[in-house]
């Protein structure tokens, strides 16, 4: 199972960022658990200190925008 982290406030690029990565997930058919964090300081834990952040299986993937599906794809496989 993968686990994928949404870092952020619930702003609008989190907001898209989570529903793009729920449907890239849902594509390649992969077994997942989706958790959005949006505790500052668990945020800040991280390192990261732009969002929305992408975080797959503890791994920090994408800082501070919106990547495109086919962009996410390997990074979620």
């Amino acid at each position: 199972m993968v686990k994928i982290q949404i870092l952020g406030t619930g702003c609008p690029k989190c907001n898209k960022l989570t529903e793009i990565t729920e449907r890239t997930a849902q594509e390649l058919g992969i077994d997942y658990h989706l958790e959005k964090v949006t505790d500052i300081n668990q945020i800040m834990d991280f390192g990261v200190m732009m969002t929305p952040a992408l975080v797959v299986n503890g791994e920090v993937v994408i800082i501070g925008r919106v990547p495109t599906m086919e962009e996410l794809k390997p990074l979620l496989n």
